[in-house]
């Protein structure tokens, strides 16, 4: 368990499931975590997520985010990928609709690069964000990440191409 200003993150246990089930299937979520599609997720594969994710024993942890007051589950983040030659982690975030623009977010964030550099020694933290995702980039940049490039319309949703934001991160520019 890790501890922000607040939220901690922590894992993922099987009682999570429906609350995040619940939360991460609004429309206006989904939209911005997947390039494949906006479909509802099923009941059983956030059971299979989360039971994947309390199992897993190598580097692509994923932690479900608890607001300290509350000890409400409020979303969920982790590392998708990693390239261990190169030192770069990939990582990702969501935040259900109720909760967002609260803090969460950024503070999440935080907790998350940090453990990165300062547990994993990684040297790089990337990700991307697709242009409509006002709030998601500015939680991206209020923790020190960077635009580094546009894949340009690369995401076809709602019926037109969307521009996709790569973002990265080195220790020294973490906020």
């Amino acid at each position: 368990m890790f501890k922000g200003k607040k939220v901690k993150l922590r894992a993922y246990d099987e009682k999570d499931t429906k609350i995040v089930w619940q939360l991460i299937n609004n429309e206006s979520i989904r939209e911005t975590l997947c390039a494949e599609g906006i479909f509802p997720y099923s009941y059983e594969s956030e059971k299979n997520f989360i039971n994947h994710a309390m199992n897993c024993n190598n580097e692509l942890f994923n932690f479900a985010i608890e607001d300290l007051e509350s000890r409400e589950l409020v979303g969920g983040c982790g590392i998708n990928s990693v390239d261990r030659k190169n030192s770069v982690a990939s990582i990702g975030i969501w935040i259900g609709k109720k909760y967002q623009n609260k803090g969460f977010g950024s503070d999440s964030m935080r907790i998350l690069c940090k453990f990165i550099f300062e547990e994993l020694n990684f040297n790089k933290i990337k990700l991307n964000v697709y242009e409509f995702n006002n709030s998601g980039r500015r939680c991206y940049e209020a923790v020190g990440f960077i635009q580094e490039g546009v894949l340009r319309e690369e995401l076809f949703r709602y019926g037109k191409y969307n521009n996709v934001i790569s973002m990265g991160l080195f220790r020294t520019e973490l906020k």
